[in-house]
């Protein structure tokens, strides 16, 4: 009985670290971008986001055109 016991002691697991020292060590592995890259992917999101509005306002516009001609 006392050999079981012992090991239980040498299967204990290491202590695993709190969360907060976790979530530090996870932060150190992030690569942040720089101000550079963050400008262009910025500048690319609102051109498209442009592009795409009028993409739909000529597709509408089109739609409504072509009802009117039928109705």
């Amino acid at each position: 009985m006392a050999e079981e016991k012992e090991k239980k002691v040498e299967k204990q697991e290491p202590k695993k670290p709190g969360f907060f020292k976790g979530v530090k060590a996870e932060f150190k592995k992030i690569i942040w971008p720089t101000k550079a890259t963050v400008a262009k992917e910025t500048g690319a999101v609102i051109f498209f986001g442009v592009a795409l509005g009028v993409l739909i306002a000529i597709i509408d516009a089109v739609i409504k055109f072509g009802l009117g001609l039928i109705l």
